[in-house]
């Protein structure tokens, strides 16, 4: 079926390689060399529809460790046709390749990549391929997904952070139908603040555990992304139906260690809790006097720890307030 001529897409340059509409091209830009002289460069494969339409950047494992985004962006790349997409993704699974291949959150100088944005030519390494990223990638598009899951130790139900003050980025996040999605004020120096200060609709999608596939996460994962994309124009809408409508959360608190000790959890993710509803205790080898864990306000659970060894004011719970 031909596209009309009103509706051709444009070709994107990427590196100074151009993809023209009705291509897919998969890239190696490249980073840095590491001591050893071997040269590290950033996994990029770009989708140019024939026709035209938004142009959505799909970004993972920005902290090296996180590794559902990877495979969640395989999966939505299996299911995408460049004859049939209106518009242009452009999709970098690894974006932390130094931590990646570390299997650690930062980058060989121990700094943050997601503290880093913009980023500067001239910078750290974290600041250079920040500014890297910014100029090869953000520049280029309309809207953002940036996949995440919880830090080493924790485990986070999917869900979506997002300005959700912002009619457009509202309605992205709704389109994307994750369980929970939670307004959430910017991080200096995070890629949502370098996007948003540019006017650029994103989501962050966080879900699982750091070092881990985890199944369900991933799958609403790609729903997610293919929902967010139909909405947008870009895919026909998932054949399945749709999920629950999304809860939408405007706070969330962590329920922290009162004591160093061995915790005992009484929750999980996802499920709902009272005000002062017991849901954990920490005791230690002695079995002396338990310190009972208790839930702020009705809401539900989307984050815990995963270790049972805590210190004082550790994060235990994240839970999300709901009206009762």
């Amino acid at each position: 079926m031909s596209v009309p001529e009103s509706r051709l897409a444009t070709p994107i340059t990427l590196d100074g390689v151009t993809v023209p509409p009705g291509k897919r091209q998969n890239l190696e830009i490249p980073v840095a060399r590491l001591p050893t002289g071997t040269q590290l460069s950033l996994p990029v494969t770009v989708i140019n529809g024939r026709a035209s339409g938004p142009c959505l950047w799909i970004s993972a494992a920005i902290h090296g460790d996180e590794l559902n985004g990877v495979e969640i962006i395989r999966q939505v790349l299996d299911q995408l046709s460049p004859k049939t997409l209106h518009g242009k993704v452009i999709a970098v699974p690894i974006v932390n390749i130094f931590g990646f291949i570390e299997q650690s959150r930062y980058l060989p100088d121990r700094r943050d990549l997601n503290r880093s944005f913009p980023g500067s030519p001239r910078g750290s390494l974290a600041s250079r391929l920040a500014h890297l990223f910014m100029r090869e990638v953000v520049s280029h598009s309309t809207h953002g997904i940036d996949l995440h899951t919880a830090s080493l130790h924790r485990t986070n139900l999917p869900q979506i952070r997002a300005n959700l003050a912002d009619a457009q980025t509202s309605a992205f996040a709704h389109a994307f139908g994750a369980p929970v999605m939670i307004q959430a004020a910017t991080r200096d120096g995070s890629l949502r603040q370098a996007a948003v200060q540019r006017g650029i609709p994103i989501l962050l999608y966080e879900a699982g555990e750091a070092l881990r596939f985890d199944q369900g996460a991933i799958a609403t994962g790609v729903r997610g992304v293919l929902q967010a994309m139909a909405a947008l124009g870009m895919v026909e809408g998932p054949a399945d139906p749709p999920p629950a409508p999304s809860l939408k959360v405007e706070h969330t608190k962590w329920v922290r260690a009162s004591r160093g000790g061995i915790l005992h959890l009484e929750v999980g993710l996802g499920e709902q809790v009272t005000q002062r509803q017991r849901i954990g205790f920490i005791d230690d080898a002695f079995n002396h006097k338990p310190s009972i864990l208790r839930s702020p306000f009705d809401g539900i659970v989307i984050g815990h720890s995963q270790n049972p060894l805590v210190n004082q004011g550790d994060g235990i719970v994240h839970i999300a307030a709901i009206a009762p």
